[in-house]
């Protein structure tokens, strides 16, 4: 093996395609599909030449199977239109209220979060603060005053 071609992992490195094969692919397919497209056209060409009363047959068959299409398109585009409209009344006749009275239960909740907050939790926080405080004066005032030595704040 070559040392210039073995790399520090000792592997050998991964040599890069010249010609990129996606555009062969893609040119192949473009020529496939012109050669059957002209390939079409000629046999059509050829079929109104020589079977001149079969090609008008064929012709009068695809254009009754294009009339019952539409007709069919027509009574679904009916029916998406029905579904529609039972949609958007859904949404203005059902949806709407729920929202609304979601909002007024938020309200509320957010009202009731705000005095509990300011008539309870509020004065039960200063409470505490206050207990919290007497006590560590009555256990400075009357605990051991080693402990008080001990346990100052740094």
């Amino acid at each position: 093996m070559d040392s210039n071609l073995v790399n520090t992992t000792g592997s050998v490195p991964e040599q890069k395609k010249l010609i990129s094969v996606k555009p062969i692919y893609i040119a192949l397919a473009v020529i496939l599909v012109i050669a059957l497209l002209g390939g079409a056209v000629w046999g059509i060409i050829w079929l109104a030449r020589t079977q001149a009363a079969a090609i008008e047959a064929v012709r009068d068959v695809l254009l009754i199977a294009l009339a019952l299409e539409s007709c069919l398109f027509g009574i679904v585009l009916l029916f998406m239109l029905l579904m529609i409209i039972r949609l958007v009344n859904m949404l203005e006749f059902e949806i709407k209220p729920i929202l609304e009275k979601t909002n007024e239960t938020v309200g509320t909740i957010r009202g009731t979060t705000t005095f509990v907050s300011k008539n309870v939790v509020k004065p039960v926080t200063e409470a505490r603060v206050h207990v919290a405080g007497i006590r560590r004066a009555i256990k400075t005032l009357f605990g051991n005053p080693r402990d008080n030595i001990d346990n100052a704040p740094h």
